[in-house]
């Protein structure tokens, strides 16, 4: 029996993380260890400034007060009784396209369990609006894992994947796309309390993006799902190759 361990960064109450885990579990053993509370936007964080508490919500389903990155590393190092054959976080409400992977908690439990060495699947359901069809995205991401499960991944690597917010039949197809850009302007508000003090808040923005055909974002557009393979090393190897030659005489 293969052993599928589910997570997220919305919390253990979000919808996308129950469809998920329902249709996992026609994959075989699937658990649930996802956060107590929302941790969108946490990135990669591990809390190391107080202790971690793991609670039993139901059977095989978890909870801990932590971030997405806390919640594969001791569910892997301490609830699951064996390694998974794969990990799958999401299913986001919402994409994580281009440069939203920097800051995704979705996309960054994938990464940690990528370094533990077990295949991983990043999902996101690329919503601006409601109504949201998880089972769309979790149909396919099963279809997708039982690839994986039986050809395994390129070392190192983890897929992103961002599903068309709309009814199966709509789906245009998969594209294999690059992560392309995705900035935002006027990201940052600017607001007051009653008393006059100044307050910031990041969120929201006009996104730009990417022109590229071959990015997340442009088969998103055109109602394709987008499988974006990501690496582990993000060295730039050009740049790499070009300060070796050119600028290694200049720091001597």
């Amino acid at each position: 029996m293969k052993h599928i361990l589910i997570t997220n960064d919305d919390g253990i109450h979000a919808p996308g993380l129950q469809v998920l885990f329902r249709h996992s579990r026609k994959l075989g053993k699937a658990v649930i260890v996802a956060p107590e509370h929302d941790n969108s936007a946490a990135s990669h964080s591990l809390t190391m400034n107080r202790p971690l508490r793991v609670r039993e919500v139901d059977e095989n389903v978890y909870t801990i007060n932590g971030t997405p990155t806390d919640c594969v590393t001791i569910g892997i190092g301490k609830i699951l009784p064996q390694k998974p054959d794969l990990v799958i976080s999401g299913i986001n409400p919402g994409p994580n396209l281009g440069d939203d992977v920097s800051y995704s908690g979705t996309v960054s439990a994938a990464i940690e369990s990528t370094m533990l060495g077990i295949p991983s699947i990043a999902v996101s359901l690329a919503a601006e609006s409601e109504p949201l069809h998880y089972e769309t995205a979790a149909t396919f991401i099963c279809k997708l894992a039982i690839i994986i499960l039986a050809k395994g991944l390129p070392q190192d690597t983890l897929l992103n994947v961002n599903v068309p917010n709309t009814t199966p039949d709509k789906i245009a197809g998969v594209a294999f796309t690059r992560r392309g850009r995705r900035l935002y302007e006027d990201a940052i508000k600017e607001t007051y309390d009653p008393w006059g003090r100044k307050h910031y808040w990041i969120g929201g923005g006009t996104p730009s993006f990417d022109a590229g055909e071959d990015t997340d974002s442009a088969a998103i557009s055109v109602n394709k799902i987008s499988i974006t393979p990501m690496h582990l090393d993000p060295t730039n190897y050009k740049a790499l190759n070009l300060l070796q030659q050119e600028w290694t005489v200049l720091l001597e």
